[in-house]
């Protein structure tokens, strides 16, 4: 019984060292942005097309990742060592839209860069106009 008793112990430590473990692995660390691309007006008029586009590359391209909703809750968002972001938050949507551009293009480590993938830079500016529609 007493063996029965640690075993289960052992079991619930592991647990809670894993979960631990894997919260600090996505603690969301600093992503440095370029000066140049902070004060980077967009490029492209957020208006109903341009959203449009940008919700369709979205869907191709991101949401898998971020979710339908931009909340970080994509069906790969679990598999990913970093966290995915939630672009419903304030915290998210103050970043300027030259640095959404930036990270986009450029990526790091989970979030590839999509330079090469979406070569018109007016699509990018797209998705950071849909990105803006995402905000509570």
């Amino acid at each position: 019984m007493k063996l029965r008793y640690y075993a289960s112990a052992l079991v619930v430590l592991i647990v809670i060292f894993a979960t631990g473990f894997t919260f600090r692995m996505q603690e969301k660390k600093p992503w440095p942005v370029p000066d140049k691309y902070k004060s980077m007006k967009n490029q492209v008029a957020s208006d109903a097309e341009s959203i449009a586009a940008g919700k369709a590359l979205w869907s191709t391209h991101c949401k898998s990742c971020h979710g339908v909703k931009g909340q970080g809750d994509g069906p790969k968002a679990a598999q990913l060592k970093t966290e995915p972001g939630d672009f419903s938050k304030a915290s998210e949507q103050v970043q300027s839209d030259g640095s959404l551009f930036y990270k986009t293009s450029e990526g790091r480590d989970d979030m590839p860069s999509f330079k090469k993938k979406i070569p018109d830079q007016d699509d990018i500016w797209s998705i950071v106009n849909y990105v803006r529609t995402l905000k509570k």
